[in-house]
C-alpha cells in the first residue's frame, strides 16, 4: 500500500525535528488543563455555564473523535500535557535529558501490563460518566487526581507508565490508532539491526522500539526516534486508513477486551444520553441508590456478560466454519480487529449526535468561562440548544454503515472464505443495527 513519508519533505521534516513547536502546544494544552481544573473548582455548578464541563466533554471530547483519532491516529497523545511534570523531572530537563534526572526508575509489573487497567478505567468512566460529564467540580477533581497519579508513577516507574497501562484515553486512542493514517516506522530495517546502541529505544518515552512497531497501537508520536536516530532511518508516513488491520495483524487478548469494553460504552452511553429511557438516565445519576446498582449491574453485565457471549459466539463459528488447524484464542484475537472500525465509527456517530447539537455553548462559555457574568468575547448569555435534524441525522447512519462495511470488509480479508466472515459480519450487523436504534429512534 502507497505511503508518503513525511520526512522527505525538508519543511516538514525540520517541523517534526524540532522539539519547540511540540513544547509550545504541550504548555498551551497544560495551561489549559489548570485553568480546566481551577474553573471546575470555582467556577459556576451550573454545567452548560462552566469551562470545565463544554470544553472538556464537548469541544475536547468531540475533537478527539472527530479529529485527532480519524485523521491523526495518536496525535492527542503528542500534545497531551498530563505527562510533562513527571517526564520533566525524570529527564531533568525540559527538553532533553540533563544527567540528572529524578525517579526510582522501576519497571512497571509484568501482570499489570497490557490494556486490562485502561479498560478498568474506561468502565469506571462509563459508571459514572452521567455524573462526571455535568458536575465541573466533579470533572475538576478527576483531572487534578489524574495528574497528580501520573506524576507520583513517573517518580516510581520508568518512563510513561501511566500513559502506556493506566490512562482510559490512551487506551481509547491506541486502540483506535490502528485504524488511523499516520504512523511511525523504520526505513530500512538492516540499518537499525546492524546498529548495537539503540539510541531510538533509549529515548523514547513510551519504551518502543521502532523496528518491532508492527501497530500504530502503542506508539505515542512524539517524535523523539525521529531527533536521535544517527541514521536518518525513522519515517512518518501518512498511510491509507486501516493499515494496521488486516490477515497478517492480530491483536492480543487485552486489546479484544478492550474493544469489547468500547462497544458496551457507546452502547450504554447512547442509551442513558440519547435513549427514550427516562428512568435509566435517573439511574445513571443517583450514585450509590439501589437504581443505579441496577444501572452498573446493567452495565457490567452488557460488558462482561452479552458483548463477549455474542462476539465469543461469533469466533466459535467461524473457527469450526475455517479448514486451518489454529485455536480459539489464536482466531479470537485475529477477529478481535474487527472491534476498531466498528466502535471507532460507533463513536464518531454517536459525537454527532451530540456536538452539532451543544457547540452553541462554546463562545459563550470562552466568554465567561467561570459563570461569574463575565463577557470577555462578547458571547455570553447567546448559547442555544440546538435539535437534531434530518442532516445530522443521516450523517450518523452513513457512519454506522461505513463502520459496517469497514468492520466487515476485515473480517473477509482474516478469513479463509466468506462463509467463514458470515458469523463475524452477523455480529457486526447487530451491533451497528443496535446503535442505528439508540441514535435514531
Amino acid at each position: 500500500m502507497n505511503r508518503v513519508d513525511l520526512t522527505r519533505f525538508p519543511k516538514t521534516s525540520a517541523l517534526l525535528r524540532s522539539r519547540w513547536p511540540q513544547f509550545l502546544l504541550r504548555a498551551v494544552t497544560l495551561a489549559g488543563f489548570v485553568f480546566t481544573i481551577l474553573a471546575g473548582l470555582f467556577g459556576s455548578v451550573v454545567g452548560s455555564h462552566n469551562f470545565a464541563i463544554i470544553f472538556v466533554w464537548i469541544a475536547w471530547w468531540s475533537a478527539l473523535k472527530l479529529f485527532f483519532i480519524p485523521f491523526g491516529g495518536r496525535s492527542w497523545c503528542s500534545i497531551c500535557p498530563i505527562p510533562m511534570p513527571g517526564e520533566w523531572m525524570q529527564k531533568g530537563g525540559l527538553f532533553s535529558p540533563s544527567g540528572k534526572g529524578f525517579g526510582l526508575g522501576k519497571r512497571w509489573p509484568k501482570k499489570l501490563r497490557g490494556n486490562w487497567l485502561q479498560a478498568g478505567g474506561f468502565l469506571l468512566i462509563g459508571l459514572f460518566g452521567a455524573v462526571t460529564l455535568t458536575s465541573a467540580r466533579v470533572t475538576a477533581l478527576i483531572l487534578l487526581f489524574i495528574i497528580i497519579l501520573a506524576f507520583v508513577l513517573s517518580l516510581v516507574f520508568e518512563r510513561r507508565s501511566f500513559c502506556n497501562y493506566l490512562c482510559p484515553i490512551g487506551g481509547f486512542t491506541g486502540l483506535y490508532a490502528q485504524a488511523g493514517p499516520v504512523e511511525v516506522r523504520v526505513k530500512e530495517k538492516q540499518v537499525c539491526a546492524e546498529h548495537s546502541e539503540k539510541t531510538c529505544y533509549t529515548a523514547c518515552p513510551w519504551g518502543q522500539y521502532p523496528l518491532a512497531l508492527k501497530s500504530s497501537a502503542d506508539c505515542g508520536l512524539c517524535m523523539e526516534c525521529l531527533r536521535v536516530c544517527p541514521s536518518d532511518n525513522i519515517a512518518v508516513n501518512l498511510r491509507p486508513w486501516g493499515s494496521d488491520l488486516g490477515p497478517k495483524s492480530k491483536q492480543s487478548l487485552d486489546e479484544v477486551f478492550l474493544g469489547l469494553v468500547m462497544l458496551a460504552s457507546v452502547l450504554v452511553d447512547s442509551a442513558v444520553f440519547l435513549g427514550p429511557w427516562g428512568q435509566l438516565k435517573t439511574a445513571a445519576y443517583e450514585i450509590g441508590s439501589l437504581s443505579w446498582l441496577g444501572f452498573a449491574g446493567l452495565f457490567l453485565f452488557v460488558s462482561f456478560g452479552v458483548l463477549p457471549s455474542l462476539f465469543s459466539t461469533a469466533v466459535w463459528a467461524a473457527t469450526k466454519l475455517g479448514s486451518a488447524k489454529t485455536t480459539f484464542r489464536k482466531t479470537l484475537m485475529n477477529y478481535g480487529q474487527v472491534l476498531v472500525p466498528l466502535g471507532l465509527m460507533a463513536w464518531i456517530a454517536f459525537t454527532v449526535s451530540f456536538a452539532f447539537v451543544k457547540f452553541s455553548y462554546v463562545l459563550p462559555v470562552i466568554s465567561d468561562p467561570f459563570g461569574w457574568g463575565w463577557n470577555l468575547i462578547g458571547f455570553t448569555g447567546k448559547a442555544q440548544v440546538g435539535q437534531s435534524t434530518p442532516f445530522s441525522i443521516w450523517i450518523q447512519i452513513l457512519l454506522l454503515c461505513v463502520g459496517l462495511f469497514w468492520a466487515s470488509r476485515v473480517a473477509n480479508q482474516i478469513s479463509e472464505t466468506s462463509k467463514q466472515a458470515f458469523p463475524i459480519i452477523t455480529f457486526s450487523c447487530l451491533f451497528s443495527a443496535g446503535m442505528l436504534w439508540l441514535l435514531i429512534g
